[in-house]
C-alpha cells in the first residue's frame, strides 16, 4: 500500500504545453509559450519557473492557492506573465516580446508544488525563430493536391476518349486491321516491318 500512494502522489501534477510543442514565431514579433498544470491534490504555495534552454530562468512564480492569482518572484524584462490560475485551468502561460533569431531554442515550464510533498512535473516547447512566414495550411495544401489531382484526372479522361475515338475511327476505315488497332505503337511496328520486308524483296524481282 505505501509504494501505491507514491505512485498516485507522482502522478498527480502534470504540466501540459497543448497538443504540439513546437511553436514558430516571426523575427520582431511578440509570440505566446502556453502551459497549464492541474493537480489533483490542490496546491498551496506552488512555484512555477520557466526556462531557456535549461538553466537560463526567464520567469518564476509564485501561487498560494486556487483563490488567488500567480505573484512575480522574477523575471525577464522581455517576458510577460499572460495566464490566470483562479479561472478554469491553471494557466501559466508566458508571452516573449519581441523575438530574435537568439531565442531560437528550447523553453521548459517547470511546476514544483509543495502541499504534494514538493512533487514536481515540467514540460518543453521548441521555439523557432523565422525572417518569413511560411504558409503550412493544410486546407491549402489539400485543395491544391485536390486541383492538381482532377487536373491529372481529366487529361487521363481525355486521352481515353481519344484512344475510343481513334480505335472507332480506324476500325471503321478498316476491318482488316481490327487486330492491330489495339495500340498505335503496335500499328508502326508491324508496318516498319511489312515496309522493310517489301524493300528487301524488290530488288531480285527487277
Amino acid at each position: 500500500l505505501p509504494g501505491l500512494h507514491v505512485f498516485a502522489i507522482a502522478f498527480a501534477l502534470e504540466v501540459s504545453v497543448g497538443k504540439t510543442n513546437t511553436v514558430m514565431a516571426l523575427n520582431n514579433s511578440n509570440v505566446l509559450l502556453p502551459c497549464v498544470f492541474s493537480t489533483c491534490m490542490g496546491f498551496q504555495d506552488l512555484v512555477f519557473t520557466w526556462y531557456f534552454n535549461s538553466t537560463e530562468l526567464i520567469y518564476q512564480g509564485k501561487i498560494k492557492n486556487k483563490a488567488t492569482e500567480p505573484t512575480l518572484v522574477s523575471r525577464n524584462p522581455r517576458v510577460d506573465f499572460v495566464g490566470s490560475t483562479t479561472k478554469k485551468d491553471n494557466n501559466i502561460s508566458i508571452v516573449l516580446n519581441s523575438v530574435e533569431f537568439s531565442d531560437a531554442g528550447k523553453y521548459t515550464c517547470h511546476v514544483k508544488n509543495p502541499r504534494e510533498k514538493n512533487a514536481q512535473h515540467n514540460a518543453t516547447i521548441f521555439l523557432t525563430v523565422v525572417h518569413k512566414m511560411v504558409e503550412t495550411d493544410n486546407t491549402v495544401t489539400l485543395i491544391i493536391v485536390g486541383v492538381v489531382g482532377g487536373l491529372i484526372g481529366l487529361l487521363i479522361l481525355f486521352m481515353l476518349i481519344k484512344r475510343v475515338v481513334l480505335f472507332i475511327i480506324k476500325k471503321t476505315q478498316d476491318g482488316k486491321k481490327e487486330c492491330l488497332v489495339s495500340s498505335s505503337g503496335n500499328d508502326n511496328t508491324e508496318n516498319g516491318l511489312a515496309g522493310s520486308k517489301a524493300e528487301q524483296k524488290a530488288p531480285p524481282k527487277a
